[in-house]
Parts: structure tokens; C-alpha cells; sequence
């Protein structure tokens, strides 16, 4: 019926129980507080009607902004618990899922809970669950006790945050078909456009009651894109294929839709949308910088010394768990010497990559031979022009790597330089207290990925790219977290590249040729989604630099890439505007 933890907004009530003898009790809080505190909740829901007033908003650690909460509402209310969320990028759609959920969950109208994701947004999402809502019993699919059970692991956990790409796959797709979910949440949902793909007829099979689809571009192609979203959702709302196409398409232009005003009609039961421009969202400047520099001799000689090994086990096919390791070696080769002792040592430790065994050592004492840090000295040279007059800024560092943290942490303080350090490794009330210090009275976070989710830093101004992820969005986490929403001063983004490694090429055509810094937060997905490449952005990087066999090869896949990238890009502006002229401003939440 109900139950309690040490907090009474954890109190949770069924709505189909009868309350009203319980608000009608007489009680001593001091005799029984937690009938007591069922008293008060029992008395709140009476005077609740449906989802006019929500009750997530007095428990949660944050004020949604007006239009959130409206939209929140209209999902509950008007789309009952199906609907397309399809604000334009960077309004907070996460923010909108994030409050029917937590709406339901108080309400316990669920209890089963699916949540799928692009593969770059399923630890955002666990860490923005957990920290805005207080959600923190979801596991994810990346997570090693959820992949050491395998497909058993969806009968174990209630509530999971999963990849479309794992959820897909056959082993999985059968197991999670077979179970019944109360409530499913598809972000980026455009990768269900078509009907055909393996990642429709997942989400189509699913057994449902409450499912929402998030995504700014529900258009991108032709309307009949449209049209399967909507299936998912609310089957027959827009008739069959055949049916919609004849009514609703003008012919020989999918693209162009007819009968508008009925169509509007059929979509105001299922969709909400936000655009900028009718919330009046306006953010401060952002800017970039790159700053490159050379390696140190022995810097210079350990990192060949890695690429040529790396491009070696490569080649001879190693398995897909080496060879991630060897990626990881390659991102850890861009950001310290220090950084690559850990995964040499394990490398050279495997049995089966014996051959390799003597030059893997032969590394590692190179590794530990090495002293002075290039990318440092530019680092140190950075800050204390940062620091340096006196308006006291903050400045967030990120790297990748512990290793990496370890090694500046010790620098920085040696150079009268505090700072605070913040880390996965952390527990919550740790990681609290630690932004607490940078906020109140350190100039200085430096972080590992852990601050690049769920982390609001709007009093910072400063962020530097210590060492670059291979994968963009993993960049765009990082900037999101200080050019946000209540960010009132121009924004600067430092990124540090070695001239010639993998990640000052990758710098080269996410700044030079896509303009990545520029583009708004939550965008980037958006254009890989139009590359048409299903591979892990790491992926096709790592396969480019494989394939090279001179710097001029590297230089001409990276190119191509680039061009890649700014194809996507323009295929996007132009999903994105096609949606601005088919849908308008019609289904918005007043």
C-alpha cells in the first residue's frame, strides 16, 4: 500500500487506494510519523486533480522552467502517456521525460521502466536521472553486472537504461519483447523513422502502457517518417501507410502534406513542441580556442613507439577486446605518459598477445622514464594567464584519464595552483562537497568525465580540454555543462592538441571544418544521426588512422571525414527547417 524511507517525500500512494479514512484520522506525529506522514500525503492527493498539479515538482532539487512543466503536463494529461516530445535541441526534452516519469513513479502508475538511448547518451542520462530527479535505481546497459548476466539481465533489473544498438540486437530484442513495461522512453527517436529498421520494429513490439519519443527533428525526409513514429505511439491515429499517404501527401512530393488543418488536429493528440523562438531562450557568447604545441623528445618517441605497436595488433586482427584496448591505449598516448602505464601493463599481461610481450615492456619503461609533460607546461601557461587579473574565475579542467588527474593535481599544487578534484570514483556526497569548494573557494575543478554529466556549472566560465575524446558528443557533454541556461557571461573553450596525434586531427575537423563549438548543445547527435554510419564515432576514427600508412593518408581519411561531417551537417539544417515549416509554432504546450 505504501512505504517510507527517512525522507517524507519518499512516501509513495498508490491513487486507486481509498484515502479519505485515513485523511480523516486523528494521529500524534510523535506517536507514529510515519502514519503520520501518510496523513499528510493522503490529505495533498485529495486536493489533486488528474495532473493539473504535479506532485514530482515538490521533490525534486531543481525549478523547471514554465514551459517545461507545461509540457510535462500536457504529456500526462492531453497524450495520456504517449507522446512525442519534439522541442527544438537544447530546450530540455531529457528535463520534460525526466518529470512524467518522476510524476508516474510518485504516483505509482509504474514501476517497470525502459529507457533507450543513442550509445553516447546512456550514462548522461543515469547521472541526470539521479542527480535532478533522485532516481538512482536505474542500471545501465553498459554497466559489468548488467553484461555479465546477458539477456537474463532484463528479467533482473525493472528499471534500465539501454542503447538502441544493444537493445536491438536479436539475443536482447526477444528477451525485452517478452516482458511488459509500464512506461518506455526513446530518446533521439528520429532513428525511428523507418519502418523496416531493426530499431522500429524493437520499439513497435515492445509491450507498453506509457511510451514517449524525444527528438527535435520528427521530420527529416518524408512525411511517412512521421507517420511511423506516430504508430509507435497511438496505432491507426493516422490510418495505414496506404491510407495516409493518399490523404495527407501530396503527390509526387513526399514532402509536402495535405490537408493541413486535419492533420494538425491528429498530431495535437499525440505531439508537443518548443521552438527558441517562442520561449525567448538566449544564451551568451561561446568561444574557441586551440592551443597546440609539440611533444618533448622523449614524449615524442613514446607515443611513435605506441601508434607503431597499435597499428601492428591491429592489422594482425587482435579481438574486440584488445582491440579496445589498444583505442584506449591510443586516447591515453594523446594526454600523458603517465596515462598509458596502466593499459600497457595489463596489455602486456594478456596470454594471448604474448608476441607482442617484449615491446609492450620495452613501453612501459619508456612510459616511466618520462619526465616533463609538454601538454602541462601549455596547460600551466594557459592558467596563469587565466588567474592572472584578478576577476577571480573559475576554470574546469577535464581529462579522461585517473592517471592523467593524479599527475596534475600534484603539478598544480606543487605550483601554488590549488584546486579541487572531482571523479567517478567519488561517492554523491563527496562529489557534492567537492563543487561546492570550486564554487565557494577554489579557481580550479579538475575533473575526469564524471563532471561532464549532470553537473551544472553555470558560475564557471572557463572550461579547458586537458586531452579530447575521440567521440564528439562526449565533447558537447562537456561544454553543456558551463554554456547553459543561467550562463550570463561569454564562454571559453580551451582545447590543448599535440601537433600529429589522433586527437589533434580529430580537434582539426570538429573546429576547422564542422564548427562543432558553435553549434548548440545536443546538435551533434543530431548530425552524426544524417552520416548514415551506425559505427561509434571512435570507431571510424581509429579505422581511418589504421588504415593510414603515411601522414598524407591520414591526412586525406581525416578530410574525408570532414567533408563527411559537413555534409550531415547541412542535411540536418535542412531536416531542421523543413520541421520549422511543417510543424510552426501549433503544438506547443498553452
Amino acid at each position: 500500500m505504501a512505504k517510507t524511507t527517512d525522507s517524507p517525500n519518499s512516501l509513495l500512494i498508490r491513487p486507486e487506494i481509498r484515502l479519505r479514512p485515513v485523511a480523516d484520522l486523528t494521529i500524534d506525529p510523535r506517536a507514529d510519523l510515519a502514519l503520520y506522514q501518510l496523513k499528510l500525503m493522503a490529505a495533498h492527493l485529495q486536493l489533486v486533480t488528474g495532473f493539473e498539479e504535479l506532485l514530482a515538482l515538490a521533490v525534486i532539487p531543481f525549478q523547471p522552467f514554465d514551459y517545461q512543466i507545461r509540457a510535462a503536463r500536457t504529456a500526462l494529461r492531453r497524450l495520456r502517456g504517449r507522446g512525442l516530445l519534439a522541442d527544438e535541441v537544447g530546450l530540455g526534452k531529457t528535463i520534460e521525460a525526466g518529470l512524467v516519469l518522476k510524476e508516474y513513479l510518485l504516483r505509482q502508475m509504474v514501476s517497470r521502466v525502459l529507457i533507450l538511448t543513442p550509445p553516447g547518451l546512456v550514462e548522461q542520462w543515469q547521472e541526470e536521472l539521479a542527480v535532478k530527479f533522485d532516481l538512482t535505481d536505474f542500471v545501465t546497459s553498459n554497466s559489468p553486472e548488467f553484461r555479465s548476466l546477458g539477456a537474463g539481465a532484463w528479467e533482473r533489473y525493472p528499471r534500465v537504461i539501454a542503447s538502441l544498438a544493444t537493445a536491438r540486437r536479436a539475443e536482447h530484442a526477444s528477451a525485452i519483447t517478452a516482458k511488459e513495461y509500464d512506461l518506455v522512453i526513446v530518446d533521439e527517436a528520429h532513428h525511428l523513422k523507418n519502418r523496416s529498421s531493426a530499431s522500429w520494429q524493437l520499439v513497435n513490439a515492445l509491450q507498453k502502457k506509457y511510451i514517449l519519443l524525444l527528438t527535435a527533428t520528427p521530420v527529416q525526409n518524408r512525411l511517412t517518417e512521421l507517420h511511423n513514429l506516430v504508430t509507435v505511439l497511438k496505432p491507426g491515429q493516422l490510418k495505414s501507410p496506404k491510407e495516409f499517404s493518399q490523404q495527407f501527401v501530396v503527390r509526387g512530393d513526399p514532402r509536402l502534406p495535405r490537408n493541413r488543418a486535419l492533420l494538425r488536429d491528429l498530431l495535437a493528440d499525440v505531439m508537443v513542441r518548443h521552438t527558441r523562438s517562442q520561449i525567448s531562450l538566449k544564451l551568451p557568447p561561446r568561444r574557441a580556442h586551440t592551443i597546440r604545441f609539440k611533444l618533448h623528445p622523449d614524449e615524442q618517441a613514446l607515443y611513435d613507439g605506441i601508434a607503431t605497436l597499435a597499428r601492428q595488433m591491429i592489422a594482425d586482427q587482435i579481438t574486440a577486446a584488445h582491440r579496445f584496448g589498444v583505442m584506449t591505449l591510443l586516447r591515453e598516448a594523446g594526454s600523458s605518459a603517465a596515462a598509458t602505464i596502466s593499459t600497457l601493463r595489463s596489455l602486456a599481461g594478456s596470454a594471448s598477445l604474448a608476441p607482442y610481450r617484449a615491446t609492450l615492456l620495452h613501453l612501459i619503461a619508456q612510459a616511466e622514464t618520462v619526465v616533463a609533460a609538454a601538454k602541462a607546461d601549455a596547460l600551466h601557461k594557459l592558467l596563469t594567464a587565466q588567474l592572472a587579473d584578478g576577476r577571480g574565475d573559475k576554470v574546469i579542467i577535464f581529462t579522461q584519464f585517473r592517471a592523467t588527474q593524479e599527475m596534475l593535481a600534484e603539478r598544480l599544487r606543487g605550483e601554488n595552483m590549488p584546486c579541487v578534484v572531482y571523479h567517478g570514483g567519488l561517492s554523491t556526497a563527496q562529489k557534492n562537497a567537492a563543487i561546492r569548494e570550486f564554487q565557494d573557494n577554489q579557481p580550479i575543478l579538475l575533473s575526469t568525465e564524471a563532471a561532464g554529466e549532470g553537473r551544472n556549472l553555470q558560475f564557471c566560465r572557463a572550461m579547458v580540454n586537458f586531452d579530447l575524446p575521440w567521440n564528439p558528443m562526449r565533447i558537447e557533454q562537456r561544454v553543456g555543462r558551463i554554456h547553459r541556461v543561467g550562463q550570463d557571461r561569454p564562454v571559453d573553450i580551451f582545447n590543448l592538441a599535440a601537433e600529429g596525434t589522433i586527437e589533434d586531427f580529430v580537434l582539426d575537423i570538429l573546429d576547422r571544418k564542422l564548427n562543432m563549438f558553435e553549434l548548440v548543445i545536443g546538435e551533434m547527435d543530431m548530425i552524426l544521426g544524417q552520416m548514415g554510419d551506425e559505427r561509434d564515432f571512435e570507431e571510424i576514427i581509429l579505422e581511418i588512422w589504421a588504415q593510414a600508412r603515411s601522414h598524407q593518408d591520414l591526412q586525406q581519411g581525416m578530410t574525408g571525414l570532414g567533408e563527411d561531417l559537413v555534409k550531415a551537417r547541412a542535411a540536418y539544417r535542412h531536416a531542421q527547417e523543413y520541421d520549422e515549416a511543417l510543424f510552426g509554432e501549433d503544438f506547443n504546450s498553452e
